[in-house]
């Protein structure tokens, strides 16, 4: 039978969903699961939007990619990737994105193309439900706490989700434009926008798919003091 661990080892990041909605209950459920993540002092720090709806979805998408066109790099409310990329870390990105072009057989030079596939971010991969996640920004002023909790609230979202059979990918894309997600649905003032998971049903013949990153070794990032 499915173990845990294999939940783990067999998720991965889909890029391409069927039309296919998710319904309400399984949400919840979902939902109700990942409340269960343990946090420090049982803060509970996340507010999360589960969105279905087709025409909002579209209107953070077009309001994000709209940004991005004229020029704004990010527009966030916390700095996701680091200012100055080092080893081993910078590598792993570039091998990262090298290998799911690669994938795509997208020349590296095809700026429309590689553009269009950024631009697939917010269209949400054609899945039909995002869930946003918040935090107050009382908890992460001078404060990093409730970044590690919402952190690992994302991947009870995602395990559970495979639960029901469900693909999911966390994005780190829309922590860059957090500020414009937040305008968009008109946010409380004192929210600030962590990160989305696109959640739904895997397209299984789409080729972008297949891909897996490769993890390291243990050894390059655990040391055993026995």
């Amino acid at each position: 039978m499915p173990t845990i661990i294999n939940a783990i080892k067999n998720r991965s990041s889909k890029r391409a969903y069927l039309p296919k909605p998710v319904p309400r209950d399984i949400q919840e459920k979902i939902l109700d699961a990942a409340a269960m993540t343990p946090s420090g002092a049982n803060m509970q720090p996340w507010i999360t939007y589960a969105i279905s709806n087709q025409e909002v979805l579209k209107n953070i998408g077009d309001a994000i990619i709209e940004k991005m066109n004229s020029g704004v790099e990010n527009d966030q409310f916390i700095q996701y990737y680091p200012l100055n990329w080092k080893a081993p870390y910078k590598k792993r990105r570039i091998e990262t994105g090298i290998g799911l072009y690669s994938l795509m057989e997208v020349d590296r030079k095809d700026v429309e193309k590689r553009t269009q596939m950024w631009h697939d971010n917010f269209r949400w991969f054609g899945a039909q439900t995002v869930f946003f996640v918040f935090t107050d920004k009382a908890m992460i002023e001078n404060a990093h706490g409730a970044l590690i909790d919402c952190g690992a609230y994302m991947q009870s979202i995602m395990l559970a989700a495979g639960e029901f059979g469900l693909g999911t990918c966390p994005q780190g894309s829309t922590t860059e434009f957090g500020k414009v997600v937040a305008k968009v649905l008109d946010a409380p003032e004192n929210l600030a926008l962590l990160y989305s998971i696109v959640i739904g049903y895997e397209d299984k013949d789409a080729k972008i798919n297949e891909y897996r990153p490769s993890r390291a070794d243990l050894n390059e990032n655990v040391t055993f003091i026995s």
